[in-house]
């Protein structure tokens, strides 16, 4: 999904009036007096006071996606200049999205007070009333205005009135605004999936099913859920097995787990996937959240109705779900973090959310918080060999490689049953893991293991070629598995990087230069390639020009902790490679390393 600013409202917004910017339109006596004395030709104040600093401070937190700050700094602006409907919805906006809904409402009566409500505050009063089960004033509502135009508004609005008539006890009219809805162009399937609800609300369990068994509406979580609770009220319960266990992945859904298990030990299972028509409302909200999400051009209004529909409905996981990963995405993960901990408390916890979850935390660089949710999943779903891998890769990427051992020894073992397919990548990284702790035997069954299984993977060809050639083992057939890399991956700076490396390693200076430039080209940042093309031209006799790639790899400051030692650079500048390699052979030292370790990003992403 995406990471998008606040949406701004569809009209033009004009920037801050000149008094506005300058400190507000009002000053106090004090100021006055300033300005009586100061010279005609003074510059204006800094802009700090008034409007332009929360103006100016809400902007730049809302291209960031902090929308805590930005709800605080446009609040502040829109104390300044109270009538501004460009600062009233962008308020709206940053509250909705920090989870403020309360203070949202609060804004949206201001607004309406002021007798021109915007589209947003109109939204936000209208699900004040979902909110208060005001059925009636919320019908009175739509049918002051009347539909607006396009198809999503009238969708949204029709189904919101729909709902309401439920709620005011006129089922009848109700079934007749959803029919109504149904010939909207394009929107069919997603108004009979309510029309459903709706039906199976009023106990027409035959008319409900009927409409759910059709794979076009009811053929996502939701929808499966609601149609074994159906079938289960009428009597039906070994079809609603069968429906459940024919889902896709059901494996990793707690949700339809526990209700199977409910309609083979005969439980009661009453019909609650929508238990008012709150609930109805807000997985409205969720479809226009979901179907905003996954367009092409990702709308980011889709937060402003997730956010609505988690207030409207706070028990439905899905709603839950896709709040959290909808701040995932933009990176805020701590006003995401409330909702993962509110699906845990909720028995609700989806693996593939997790995994997700914990690929973001680990993107993101808070390595902490990943740990402990690859360690929650771990404790919650023991048997899934997936929960194992990740805590395996973010050990690993933290360099605690002895310690991922055991979390890839816990997923291969799980994975002994399943298609020998799928244990390539626990292979790999396993091998990895074990190389780099040095337990190489270990590791080089590993790496041919996977490589059988995945024989034209060059990242995994790439780490065990070059992993032969520093240690002098199997040199004709590690040079030919780097060459093969190079060639299924003719762009990567890694391998080629360790292709002309093994051919420095083998004494082949020339054949080392072309693939060592083509690695700078890919890779001009890395000191570890600027380093190594040093060592290839001084071999060659370009001595001047090794000096260049030596000086530009001591400015792209390496630590002592990483891959290249500046300390060993700066000693090549002073005497020469050749006198360095001397007292490294004298004294037993290796000479250099090269990318045969490939990175976490690239070894995660080969994960497929």
């Amino acid at each position: 999904m995406m990471g998008a600013a606040l949406p701004l409202p569809a009209q033009d917004r004009p920037e801050p009036r000149p008094q506005q910017l300058q400190g507000g339109s009002e000053s106090s006596p004090e100021m006055a007096e300033a300005e009586e004395e100061a010279e005609p030709e003074s510059p204006p104040a800094p802009l700090t006071f008034g409007l332009a600093g929360p103006y100016l401070a809400a902007r730049m937190a809302a291209v960031e996606n902090n929308f805590t700050a930005a709800a605080r700094y446009f609040v502040q602006a829109v104390a300044h200049d109270p009538q501004d409907r460009y600062l009233q919805d962008s308020a709206l906006v940053a509250l909705i999205s920090a989870g403020e809904v309360n203070r949202a409402v609060q804004l949206a009566n201001q607004i309406a007070a002021q007798g021109e409500p915007t589209e947003l505050s109109q939204l936000v009063l209208r699900s004040e009333l979902v909110h208060e089960g005001n059925w009636e004033g919320l019908i009175a509502s739509i049918d002051e205005t009347g539909t607006g135009e396009g198809a999503e508004t009238q969708l949204l609005e029709g189904m919101m009135r729909a709902w309401a008539l439920m709620g005011a006890g006129r089922a009848q009219e109700a079934l007749d605004e959803f029919e109504r809805l149904v010939k909207l162009p394009g929107v069919a399937p997603v108004v009979q999936y309510h029309l459903a609800l709706a039906r199976a609300m009023v106990g027409d369990y035959e008319g409900a099913e009927a409409l759910l068994s059709n794979s076009a509406i009811g053929s996502h979580l939701l929808g499966f859920t609601a149609r074994a609770e159906i079938l289960a009220q009428l009597e039906r319960r070994d079809e609603a097995i069968a429906m459940i266990d024919s889902v896709q992945g059901v494996e990793a859904e707690p949700q339809l787990l526990a209700l199977r298990a409910k309609l083979e030990s005969d439980e009661p299972i009453p019909f609650d996937v929508v238990k008012t028509p709150a609930d109805g409302i807000a997985q409205v909200f969720l479809t226009l959240a979901s179907a905003l999400a996954n367009s092409p051009d990702p709308e980011p209004l889709a937060l402003i109705h997730a956010r609505l529909a988690v207030w409207l409905s706070p028990d439905t996981a899905e709603i839950r779900l896709m709040m959290a990963q909808l701040l995932q995405d933009r990176q805020q993960f701590d006003l995401a973090e409330p909702e993962f901990d509110a699906l845990r408390r909720m028995g609700q916890m989806r693996p593939i959310a997790e995994l997700s979850r914990i690929d973001a935390l680990s993107r993101a660089d808070r390595a902490d918080e990943a740990e402990k949710a690859a360690l929650s999943l771990t404790a919650a779903y023991p048997d899934l060999p997936q929960a194992w891998i990740a805590q395996g890769d973010l050990l690993r990427q933290q360099e605690k490689f002895a310690q991922a051992v055991p979390a890839y020894d816990k997923a291969l073992t799980l994975l002994k049953d399943a298609p020998p397919e799928a244990s390539w990548f626990p292979l790999y990284a396993r091998g990895i893991a074990l190389e780099r702790s040095g337990q190489f035997d270990r590791a080089e069954e590993d790496l041919l293991a996977a490589i059988e299984l995945r024989p034209d993977q060059a990242s995994l060809l790439n780490y065990l070629g070059y992993s032969w050639i520093d240690r002098s083992e199997n040199l004709d057939q590690a040079l030919e598995m780097i060459k093969k890399a190079a060639e299924l991956s003719p762009g990567d700076g890694y391998i080629l990087d360790s292709l002309a490396w093994a051919y420095y390693r083998l004494g082949r200076y020339e054949e080392a230069v072309a693939p060592m430039e083509q690695a700078i080209g890919t890779m001009s940042q890395d000191p570890l390639v600027n380093d190594h093309l040093g060592d290839i031209y001084w071999k060659v006799g370009r001595h001047r020009e090794a000096e260049i790639q030596w000086k530009r790899a001591l400015s792209l400051e390496p630590t002592d902790s990483g891959d290249v030692d500046p300390d060993r650079i700066r000693a090549k500048l002073d005497r020469g490679l050749d006198a360095i390699l001397a007292e490294e052979t004298a004294k037993g030292q290796p000479h250099g390393t090269a990318h045969a370790s490939t990175p976490a990003s690239q070894a995660e992403a080969s994960n497929d």
